[in-house]
């Protein structure tokens, strides 16, 4: 197994009947974006789920994981209703910076200007609309100092000024990481990917190639 890839192997998921897929080979590469299309319903979200660590697949192997810390953005934002923004963001992140709640704090509202959420850290995320619970869900996600991102449709819900920042942010934040990026928007991928999967279906050998348009300002 090389060490800059995770590779991918033979993996088989089903749900009784319903098989997801029967025999996924593909790599990824450690330290790039990867851009995955696929049709709805090909299997996208349960591949992320199986990597995250969230669900087991049936069958196969993956390479390359052992090691990685995690995180997931989730294509509805699973956030705690109660809790305000920046109470949600800070989950992640407040055992690994405990006696440096006030610096954490400012660069928190930096971060959240940063991505069009200024003045909302103070308010419940049961108030915030889509589009910002979005936002707070990819910034808890980028701020969690994991090695392997899955960002499963990030930009759901965003116009085009607040997917822009959003993007520039990832990007940013995201370098020398490891990120798995579901997507049906090809001008989302080709912005955002290093390389770029493109399929009808997830089962096979899938290829992926490199993206000769991304660029890391959008």
């Amino acid at each position: 197994m090389r060490e800059d890839t995770i590779e991918i192997c033979h993996l088989k998921k089903a749900y009784g009947e319903h098989v997801i897929f029967s025999n996924l080979t593909m790599e990824l590469k450690k330290g790039a974006v990867t851009c995955l299309m696929a049709p709805s319903g090909a299997g996208k979200t349960t591949l992320l789920r199986i990597l995250a660590g969230l669900e087991q697949a049936d069958g196969g192997k993956i390479g390359g994981l052992e090691a990685l810390r995690k995180s997931m953005v989730f294509q509805e934002p699973r956030l705690a209703e109660e809790l305000t923004a920046a109470a949600n963001i800070q989950l992640s992140v407040r055992r690994r910076m405990f006696g440096k709640e006030k610096r954490s704090f400012r660069h928190l509202v930096e971060e959240m200007e940063e991505l069009g959420l200024s003045g909302c850290e103070n308010q419940a995320v049961s108030e915030l609309s889509g589009g910002m619970r979005q936002r707070v869900a990819v910034l808890r996600a980028m701020r969690m100092d994991a090695d392997f991102l899955l960002l499963d449709e990030p930009f759901r819900g965003l116009d085009a000024g607040t997917k822009k920042k959003t993007m520039n942010y990832i990007r940013r934040k995201g370098k020398e990481k490891t990120i798995l990026l579901v997507t049906h928007d090809l001008e989302e991928a080709e912005a955002m990917g290093d390389w770029i999967c493109t399929c009808s279906r997830l089962d096979g050998i899938l290829e992926i190639k490199r993206n000769r348009k991304s660029s890391t300002e959008i």
